[in-house]
């Protein structure tokens, strides 16, 4: 079994590589923002940023700094047999990256250049259901992923500049080409042998 997790930047691709993971290999999806989303919709409060930033933080106080690996590793150890393998995404601290490695696991950091990734977001916000979170200029994009890579406040915030040295791999996605950031993937990761 191979466990993958998957840090980067807004907009770098990470979805893309998880879900070619599950389409292509058959491993089982563990998405942070889908474990946040269905939490803060459940408590009745919006499923913008700073409430997932507040709850990843309190899941980790409560729970421990790999609370979101754990939720996942739990989810896909329910059904071993029937996945190939185990992604995380996203990760973005780094008791989340140790626990990967702790697991035997192979920590990916995605990155492109941020005006890519800020246009990128801007154009798929809306089919990625986050028109109204994603709605900003591209200085308050910058001043977002600022705040999420240096941790401000006690050691269960984000810290995703500490996830980005543990990575094992950097995929970078600058390209607007499917077929060959998911053949860069496939290098990066070993799959193919």
């Amino acid at each position: 079994m191979k466990i993958i997790g998957i840090g980067g930047t807004n907009g770098s691709g990470k979805g893309v590589i998880a879900q070619f993971l599950v389409d292509t290999y058959g491993f089982y999806y563990a998405s942070a923002t889908e474990m946040f989303n269905f939490e803060l919709k459940k408590r009745g409060l919006p499923t913008d940023r700073k409430h997932k930033s507040e709850l990843s933080a309190e899941w980790r106080r409560q729970y421990g700094m790999s609370a979101i690996v754990d939720r996942g590793y739990e989810h896909y150890a329910a059904n071993p047999d029937k996945y190939k393998g185990l992604v995380v995404e996203s990760l973005r601290h780094p008791g989340e990256a140790d626990r990967i490695h702790e697991l035997g696991g192979t920590v990916v950091w995605a990155d492109a250049d941020p005006k890519v990734r800020y246009e990128r977001i801007q154009k798929n916000a809306a089919a990625r259901g986050r028109a109204v979170e994603d709605d900003k200029t591209y200085q308050e994009f910058l001043d977002d992923e600022k705040r999420e890579m240096t941790p401000e406040g006690d050691g269960a915030t984000l810290n995703m500049s500490a996830v980005k040295e543990r990575a094992d791999v950097t995929v970078f996605n600058n390209g607007s080409d499917l077929v060959e950031f998911e053949q860069k993937i496939e290098k990066a990761l070993d799959l193919t042998a």
